[in-house]
């Protein structure tokens, strides 16, 4: 017996895999579960899970909260928006969810975000702002350093 299908079957995975993370980084503001990302690509959901974290070193719901994050961090230094009305753009239908998963990414609430993003990118070039304001995944945002005075 030889590896060819289960190489073949490896590799139509794949492609089912970057279907999923290109719908999430299109549809990032729509509500999505992991059922509904299943299904279009024909898959149960827990396979597409553990696939997906194999793949990318994250969860469907993981990735695509990061994606939600980075958006709502664009949105935030813009300035012209609520924090609230930033998590309802960005898809989250919870505050609380949304400001939990944001300073576990950012390290720092988005409210606090908000205050200092606009001035600390003033003058930057945008693609140098999206480089240096990415969000660190997986809860790796050093806390904060206590403030002596």
């Amino acid at each position: 017996m030889t590896s060819r299908p289960a190489s073949a079957q490896h590799l139509q995975d794949l492609a089912r895999l970057r279907r999923v993370r290109d719908r999430i980084d299109r549809e990032y503001a729509q509500p999505l579960d992991v059922e509904a990302l299943a299904r279009g690509v024909n898959m149960s959901a827990g396979h597409l899970s553990r696939q997906f974290r194999l793949a990318y070193g994250e969860s469907p719901y993981s990735y695509l909260m990061t994606r939600r994050i980075e958006r709502a961090m664009a949105l935030l230094r813009r300035g012209d928006l609520s924090v609230t009305e930033v998590c309802f753009a960005v898809g989250c239908s919870s505050l609380g969810t949304f400001s939990t998963r944001f300073t576990e990414l950012v390290g720092v609430p988005p409210s606090v975000y908000r205050r200092a993003a606009e001035h600390a990118t003033a003058g930057m070039p945008s693609c140098v702002v999206k480089q240096v304001t990415r969000p660190i995944r997986n809860r790796e945002a050093s806390a904060p350093e206590p403030q002596l005075t």
